[in-house]
């Protein structure tokens, strides 16, 4: 009986596969972390932050969370350049939970 239910479900369709692939990846959560914690973030403080990340994968990882629609990407028009990094709605909207993952982890990393 229980196999039946198995055999029939399909994990793509979960809520939890959709948060995952929203998060997947080794820098995603920390970006967001980052932006939680300091608001408002420019590239190469994102990367100082994170420290051992190339240019291309974090370049990556923020063109992914903003067509995600999980962070905001405001580019100013001067020279040099300016681009600042902060949490949309719907990225706030997350940060509650990966705020009870850190704390878990505070709790049990012992």
């Amino acid at each position: 009986m229980i196999k039946k239910y198995i055999e029939k479900s399909n994990f793509e369709e979960t809520g939890f596969s959709y948060t995952l692939s929203l998060i997947s990846g080794k820098h995603k959560m920390v970006i967001l972390y980052c932006l939680m914690e300091f608001q408002i973030v420019r590239f190469n403080e994102l990367k100082r932050y994170i420290k051992k990340v190339s240019d291309k994968t974090l370049s990556n990882n923020l063109k992914e969370l903003e067509k995600d629609g999980l962070i905001i990407r405001t580019e100013y028009n001067q020279i040099p350049p300016k681009v600042e990094y902060s949490l949309s709605e719907k990225g706030k909207s997350l940060m509650e939970i990966l705020d009870l993952l850190c704390i878990w982890g505070e709790n049990n990393r012992n």
